[in-house]
């Protein structure tokens, strides 16, 4: 499951990488952001086309936009912890940091001036030093990107604009 999780993302890799958004994991059951079968209302995919300011016909349109902007969406682990106990999720996460860590430097190749923003109030509790002790580019200075739920969607855009105004141009 992981590696199909890896194919579907790899299939819509940008040619030149702008921003990396750092989330936590695909999700359990369905509604992975990648999977192009998928419907174009899923919260997450929503909330990027929003802020691409683009209504696809469907997600492989609007997975392709988001690939043109240059943008990426990783997970530290590509093993459904959403619906594990927060400790147990975040163990499982610190535990697969290498392997993490390995597949983002392969991604930007090892470009450290890209920007990377990471959503998620654990995400960021959990890697943002580490990240940036590795040299990574973490823009966000402690500054939390919610995931983009009903009642966070507007702190989630204006967090990202924000963060990309202020921290890219």
């Amino acid at each position: 499951m992981v590696q199909e999780y890896i194919s579907l993302r790899n299939q819509y890799l940008p040619k030149n990488l702008s921003a990396v958004f750092i989330l936590e994991s695909p999700p359990e059951g369905h509604g992975y952001f990648y999977n192009a079968e998928g419907r174009v209302s899923e919260v997450l995919f929503r909330a990027y086309m929003k802020l691409l300011k683009v209504s696809p016909k469907n997600k492989k349109e609007g997975l392709e936009k988001l690939a043109e902007k240059g943008w990426l969406l990783v997970n530290p682990i590509y093993q459904p912890v959403n619906k594990l106990p927060d400790k147990e999720a975040d163990k499982l996460i610190l535990n697969n940091y290498d392997n993490f860590l390995s597949d983002l430097g392969g991604l930007t190749k090892k470009n450290m001036n890209v920007p990377i923003i990471l959503v998620k109030s654990n995400i960021l509790r959990l890697l943002e030093k580490p990240l940036l002790e590795d040299g990574f580019n973490v823009i966000n200075d402690g500054f939390l990107i919610p995931f983009p739920l009903h009642y966070h969607a507007k702190r989630f855009q204006d967090g990202v604009e924000k963060l990309l105004n202020h921290k890219i141009n």
